[in-house]
């Protein structure tokens, strides 16, 4: 081949291998985006149960203290409140539910400030003037809203919310504050000069409005919604984080063990993996005659039958809390109490071996049924002390095992066929799992000698 062809072989390469990260960033990306979008639908979700139950209290308040018939007309007022929520909680999944919920942000400020500051009719037996809606504590049911939109993990709509009200209280204040019979302290000032009496007397009119009070609202508005912000956003952050940390463990655990991914999001890659020594079951399984069974399979077909052992097989190991440690071609080692120490690890093991065979049993009747050949397993399960931390180079590290413990399981494990089992278990294992509870399972028990080994070991098999 060329220079100029390896080189355009060599790029093609690189823009393929670009190509394949780049969709991967891509997919982690939709992925953290869908999971957020979740999670604010599932926390709008949650606000409109809030409104609800805020209705139910606050509508219980006012007619218990508002006289009858005027309790009717905020009644309408509740009412109206729950259809502005109703609405944009059916159309959440709008593809514009976003700009249709902050539209009726705006229209709950505005409905609740009206609630506020219009007085009901004279029918209902309100006289007052227009001007003593501003004296009560009144405003401070639109600071509920700003904490509505903080349940949805979004902080765009509670700044939204907090705006909402600024603007249009605002405007609320000022409409009263302009009416022609309004008192305010500048009328005044500009014939008299303000002693102490004075601002009292005129504070006691019915119709005086005072611009402090605002002020302050204002600014406690401000700093409320300030305040809610930087907590939702914290929030959304320690959400996002969670969910990166889901897309990494899940990423992992298509190439390592479950729980190894997940010790390695909680504990981080520097911590995890020092060696160790503990106690620790073992357990090696393995198709029986695989190579003889490929001899009649094509290439893909083997591939399938593996793929689906190795399928039905992790899920029996992570269900009894195993760890995965390598596929070894047509078999799995699998390791119990190795990453943190299990005081049933052996226990934990059997019930894996024992249903390991059903599962297989079941799946060769249906293979069989099928016109395929059937399957068998062998097993062979140890306990003992091992080295446990990661094994390896700069560029890539292993998690394993290392001891007399895997060697013997291992050798458990091949000696099944010379001894007529599918389960080869070790005395040791069975008396740190509770002799009386498992020794029932087992047909036979003798001594032998495995190979590279001077001393005889006790086990007891299942056939």
């Amino acid at each position: 081949m060329s220079d100029s062809a390896s080189r355009i072989a060599g790029y093609g390469h690189w823009v393929a291998n670009s190509l394949r990260s780049l969709w991967a960033a891509e997919a982690s990306k939709d992925y953290l985006q869908a999971n957020t979008r979740q999670a604010e639908l599932e926390g709008l979700q949650f606000a409109f149960y809030a409104r609800l139950t805020a209705i139910v209290i606050v509508s219980a308040w006012l007619f218990s203290i508002v006289p009858w018939p005027r309790d009717l007309y905020y009644g309408g007022y509740a009412f109206g409140f729950f259809l502005l929520g109703y609405i944009p909680y059916r159309l959440r999944h709008h593809p514009h539910g976003e700009t249709i919920k902050l539209g009726f942000i705006v229209l709950d400020v505005a409905l609740v400030s009206a609630a506020i500051l219009v007085p009901p009719p004279v029918d209902f037996g309100s006289q007052w003037p227009v001007q003593t809606r501003l004296r009560g504590q009144e405003f401070l049911y639109l600071l509920l809203l700003p904490a509505e939109a903080a349940l949805t993990y979004s902080p765009r709509r509670v700044i939204w919310t907090g705006v909402s009200i600024l603007v249009i209280w605002s405007i609320g204040v000022f409409t009263i504050y302009s009416q022609p019979d309004t008192l305010r302290f500048n009328d005044v000032a500009a014939e008299e000069v303000l002693t102490s009496a004075t601002v009292l007397e005129l504070s006691l009119q019915p119709t005086f409005v005072g611009l402090t009070p605002w002020y302050t609202q204002l600014v406690a508005t401000s700093l409320f919604t300030l305040l809610l912000t930087l907590t939702v956003w914290r929030s959304r952050r320690t959400l996002l984080r969670q969910v990166e940390t889901e897309i990494v463990r899940a990423d992992l655990a298509r190439y390592v063990s479950p729980d190894v991914a997940e010790a390695l999001t909680k504990r981080g890659g520097t911590r995890f993996g020092d060696p160790t020594t503990r106690t620790v079951t073992v357990l090696f399984a393995d198709i029986v005659g695989f190579t003889k069974l490929s001899e009649t399979l094509s290439p893909d077909r083997t591939f399938t039958l593996l793929r689906s052992f190795q399928e039905r097989s992790c899920a029996i190991v992570f269900k009894h809390g195993g760890t995965l440690d390598k596929y070894l071609g047509d078999g799995f080692m699998a390791t119990f109490g190795s990453i943190d120490p299990q005081p049933d690890a052996s226990a934990r093991a059997l019930a894996c071996a024992f249903e390991l065979q059903r599962e297989i049993e079941r799946w060769s009747l249906k293979r069989s049924g099928d016109g395929a050949d059937p399957l068998r397993t062998s097993i062979g399960v140890h306990c003992g002390p091992v080295t446990v931390g990661n094994l390896g180079g700069r560029e890539r590290v292993e998690f394993t095992v290392v001891g007399d413990v895997v060697n013997v399981a291992s050798r458990l494990e091949e000696v099944t066929r010379e001894i007529g089992g599918s389960i080869v278990v070790s005395e040791d294992c069975i008396g740190a799992a509770g002799r009386s509870e498992w020794i029932d399972r087992f047909q036979s028990s003798r001594e032998i000698h495995l190979r590279g080994r001077q001393q005889g070991i006790v086990v007891h098999i299942a056939v």
